[in-house]
């Protein structure tokens, strides 16, 4: 039985691709290993998003170009959103690489690891490929958690984005697909999904069907086996009244939005192509806090983007100062050759870039830490996510208000009641915990009780989880 190890970069986007791709190749016949000194084929399932998740995916492929040249493996392929992008580039620069699978040809994995699917240089046509819920998939997250991809690619015309170029334009999956999907997720032990998508707010209404996101999420929430449901990301003048009183109104549906602003003054807005400013968001952020009482609000801006001034940098910093956000990302201006505002004038600087990154997540790294430390001693659910990577001391786990992967996280140094390791619950264990310390990010506390002893029902022992995932890096 041949072995077929994966490296997956990138979005959680990225990620489900690289599950399907698994799935298929399993489906075939295929181990998949997490040793890549055992692979007889290696995926690197590749970034293109900015230059640094470019250099870091050709990294990648160099690393397992070793293992052809000196190891067991007899084929290496190159999938996702570098093929996607420079497929003539690669074939003409790695000779290692013995197909590429760009991100609308998911479904050749199995062609290209028998050998059928040769290198191209030329681009295919547009990106059209969705999975759907009979497709199989071998999940690399942890048991409890699991993605569900409900569109792919985008129509915005933000000028600083690629994705378009390498997703293909915006297409919605089946209603009645991505509820199966979640119903035979949860009969299988998932507890939490995330519904991912370049733009999820927009779900559906390439269908015909209004209101699409808000009807999916009613839908979700009935499904019993499920206790968090989230969705990544929120487009700004897409969150409808309706969106936000359907999370309001269904306690399955996770109190948080993923809201990338990307900036708040006008003029650096125009540019991008984004449209607004900061007192319509401010607004928009009242509204939201008014109607989900509770709810944590994540954002990502980009500094230095083409012609942004001190005075629209200082604009930036006033209003996170103001709308004092729970999460918050900043990533550094990418000038992709790609991408529209490559043709912009009055270009910054690295060093001024570098300097308003770190300034801008110096103010919120204040903002979080005061945040966290008004929950000392209280008492809030989390769910248990297992031994913690960091520490062989502690447990990890997260509020509802904290997203896989991206946020904040809860450290468990204490289980009360429990005597014994061999009673420790099974991840995605949903507890009571009552906080003892907070860092600048992360809180620390103690579970004072289990929701299934609440219910009566006893704590389920831990069960092994599978990552068959080379790396995520």
């Amino acid at each position: 039985m041949p072995k077929v190890g994966f490296v997956s970069l990138g979005c959680p986007k990225n990620l489900v691709d690289s599950e399907v791709m698994m799935g298929i190749l399993s489906r075939a016949g295929y181990e998949i290993t997490p040793r890549p000194g055992e692979a007889d084929v290696l995926v690197v399932n590749t970034c293109s998003f900015i230059e640094p998740a470019q250099q870091e995916s050709v990294d990648a492929i160099l690393e397992m170009a070793e293992y052809k040249k000196f190891g067991r493996a007899q084929k290496l392929i190159v999938a996702g959103c570098l093929a996607e992008r420079y497929r003539g580039e690669i074939r003409a620069q790695i000779p290692e690489v013995d197909a590429v699978v760009g991100t609308g040809e998911i479904e050749k994995i199995l062609a290209a690891c028998q050998g059928e699917l040769a290198i191209e240089a030329d681009a295919v046509e547009s990106p059209a490929y969705l999975y759907h819920d009979l497709t199989p998939r071998i999940l690399a997250t942890p048991r409890h958690t699991a993605y569900i991809k409900i569109n792919e690619g985008c129509d915005h015309p933000c000028t600083f984005c690629v994705i378009p170029q390498l997703r293909g334009k915006f297409r919605s999956r089946r209603f009645e697909s991505v509820v199966r999907e979640a119903e035979n997720l949860a009969a299988a032990g998932v507890r939490e999904i995330s519904l991912i998508g370049q733009d999820t707010t927009y779900y559906g209404e390439d269908l015909g069907l209004r209101n699409g996101l808000p009807l999916l999420l009613e839908r979700l929430a009935q499904i019993e086996d499920l206790r968090w449901i989230r969705f990544l990301y929120c487009y700004p003048n897409r969150i409808t009244e309706k969106l936000l009183e359907t999370i309001a109104a269904h306690p399955r549906l996770a109190k948080y939005l993923d809201i990338p602003l990307q900036h708040a003054s006008r003029g650096v807005l125009a540019r991008m192509k984004r449209g607004s400013h900061a007192d319509a968001f401010l607004k928009m952020l009242e509204k939201i806090r008014r109607t989900i009482p509770g709810v944590s609000i994540r954002t990502s801006f980009i500094v230095g983007f083409p012609g942004e001034t001190e005075s629209d940098f200082r604009e930036l910093c006033d209003f996170v100062r103001t709308a004092e956000f729970d999460w918050m990302g900043v990533f550094a201006y990418s000038d992709e050759d790609a991408a529209k505002s490559y043709a912009c004038v009055d270009k910054v600087d690295t060093k001024t870039i570098k300097r308003r990154r770190d300034a801008l997540m110096a103010i919120q790294k204040k903002i979080s830490a005061r945040k966290l430390r008004q929950r000392v001693g209280t008492r809030l659910e989390v769910m248990l996510e297992g031994p913690s990577k960091d520490t062989d001391l502690v447990w990890e786990a997260r509020l509802e208000g904290m997203a896989p992967e991206i946020d904040g996280k809860v450290y468990v140094t204490e289980f009360e009641g429990l005597t014994d390791a061999a009673e420790l619950p099974s991840p995605g264990t949903l507890a009571t915990i009552e906080i003892t310390d907070a860092k600048d990010y992360d809180l620390i506390g103690r579970v004072v009780e289990f929701e299934s002893r609440r219910a009566g029902i006893p704590i389920p022992s831990p069960a092994k989880n599978l990552f068959p995932i080379l790396s995520t890096r």
